[in-house]
């Protein structure tokens, strides 16, 4: 049973690097996941690993199948995530091709499944949406591979799947540093089940506040650019994520009533 998820694009996924067991498609309360779950060895570690938005790209942001992807990396038995993600930024010297651990969030979002608890009403408490420990280890690989990077950053989350207007980029500015379609709900659903989340946002452009277009191209050149640095991140540090005790994100979820198992 696999102790770490990475949810990220299908790039991530490199056969070369992933020694792959088998896959699974579990139907979960919330329907199927976004797509097959690889269920391998990356650098020894046993991972399970989700393309968030399907392997044909056939789930906008605003549609992921959040809660069932959440759901079904529980039930294997997953209690800590890794989000690599690409991201516009919001200040000059967050610079395309940068790395961001991010550790806070501000949502923008407008119309998407929050909570796995719609017959009561559950508090959670995340004031740290991302977890400390899961960071503080790709804040030392990051380090030691000598990459550019930033400890820390706030994340904004939009709708999508359009991208800002200016207006929009020029507001967000006064809120956070960078900004993405995917965190939120994620991010708070793996803390109602007790899990760990960490976000690994590479920055593809600077926004439409910078006086640029925004393009997909744009956005997958950058990503493509910066695929094996994230692929040598993940490999270093899965073996020392896989370490980690439990920390106070699966305490707080339960102490706030969330699912236990």
């Amino acid at each position: 049973m696999p102790r770490i998820a990475i949810i990220g694009g299908t790039g991530v996924y490199n056969p070369e690097r992933f020694e792959l067991i088998k896959k699974v498609f579990p139907d979960t309360p919330y329907g199927k996941p976004s797509d097959e779950i690889l269920i391998g060895k990356i650098n020894g570690v046993e991972v399970a690993f989700l393309p968030r938005h399907g392997n044909k790209h056939q789930h906008p942001p605003s549609s992921v199948p959040y809660r069932a992807n959440i759901y079904a990396l529980k039930e294997l038995g997953v209690e800590m995530i890794v989000s690599p993600c690409a991201v516009g930024s919001l200040r000059e010297d967050f610079r395309p091709g940068d790395l961001i651990i991010v550790d806070q969030l501000v949502d923008f979002t407008k119309k998407r499944d929050y909570t796995f608890f719609m017959d009561r009403t559950v508090h959670i408490a995340i004031p740290d949406p991302f977890c400390p420990q899961m960071n503080a280890v790709f804040d030392n690989k990051a380090k030691e591979m000598k990459i550019p990077y930033h400890m820390g950053g706030t994340y904004v989350c939009i709708e999508g799947p359009r991208f800002s207007t200016r207006a929009e980029s020029r507001m967000f500015q006064n809120y956070a540093d960078i900004v993405g379609m995917t965190a939120v709900p994620e991010c708070q659903l793996a803390r109602e089940m007790g899990m760990c989340y960490c976000s690994l946002a590479t920055i593809t452009d600077y926004d439409a506040w910078k006086e640029e277009t925004v393009t997909i191209d744009m956005v997958l050149k950058t990503m493509a650019e910066c695929l094996d640095k994230i692929c040598k991140i993940l490999e270093l540090a899965l073996p020392d994520l896989v370490k980690l005790p439990p920390c106070h994100c699966k305490d707080a979820a339960i102490e706030c009533g969330a699912i236990e198992k």
